[in-house]
């Protein structure tokens, strides 16, 4: 799944879409209600895309998660978050039966099961499209920029312009006799 902008904000409930970066806080949107507000810095802010899961092998980010979710579920919505903590347990070893079992806590379930609900209920569950192979032919095809006017370099390692004024280098003025 695509989790780019969506995060996570300890102690609040839900999730929130990325809109802008402030001087000393993000501007969040709640994904649910719409409204807006402010993440401060001090505030623990956990973009999902950055999120991964623990299995037998290595870490699986937790797109390729909700993905196999999406694909267990046919693209509906998952077991209830408030479920008995051991159907959550047997539902996410349905759908990642290599998850560590001693590092993924049912907290950590719960809150993959609720996000993934929240984002289905919104229509917001886009797979990752599998990177497409290079066509060379297509690179052939592919013509350079031009740069726009011709530049030459100094021998300071400076860039001068056609007009041949280094504006790189400071003007030198002529030293002021000391008074004695």
């Amino acid at each position: 799944m695509v989790l780019k902008d969506i995060l996570s904000i300890s102690g609040e409930p839900g999730l929130y879409k990325f809109i802008a970066q402030g001087k000393n806080a993000i501007v969040v949107e709640h994904l649910e209600t719409k409204k807006r507000g402010s993440a401060f810095s001090s505030a623990r802010v956990s973009s999902l895309e950055e999120i991964s899961i623990f299995t037998e092998k290595e870490e699986m980010p937790l797109g390729k998660v909700m993905d196999l979710i999406f694909d267990k579920e046919k693209g509906g919505p998952a077991i209830d978050y408030k479920s008995d903590p051991e159907k959550l347990k047997a539902y996410f070893s349905e759908v990642l039966p290599e998850y560590e079992k001693n590092k993924v806590y049912i907290s950590d379930i719960k809150k993959v099961v609720h996000w993934y609900n929240i984002l289905q209920a919104l229509n917001m569950l886009v797979k990752e499209e599998p990177e497409k192979t290079a066509d060379p032919e297509k690179k052939k095809e592919a013509k350079p920029k031009k740069e726009g006017k011709a530049k030459k370099e100094s021998a300071s390692g400076g860039e001068v312009k056609k007009s041949g004024k280094d504006k790189s280098s400071p003007k030198k003025r002529p030293a002021k006799p000391k008074a004695k």
